[in-house]
């Protein structure tokens, strides 16, 4: 585990800081999260209907004698 701050200059600001990994700094991540934070929503999808000319395969079809 990376427990030890790495001293780095953040890669979006630019300013010193200290971090376990390597990123922006905790000031531009949580612009970041609220700049481009979205909300979850369900989409609604139409039932799969096969086209017209797509045939059900013969072996699949095949009455078990």
């Amino acid at each position: 585990m990376a427990t030890e701050l790495l001293s780095v200059t953040c890669p979006r600001c630019g300013e010193a800081t200290e971090v376990r990994f390597y990123g922006p700094c905790d000031g531009c991540r949580d612009e970041l999260r609220s700049t481009y934070a979205i909300a979850a929503r369900v989409i609604e999808l139409a039932e799969y209907e096969p086209k017209m000319n797509v045939t059900p395969n013969a072996v699949a079809s095949r009455a078990d004698d």
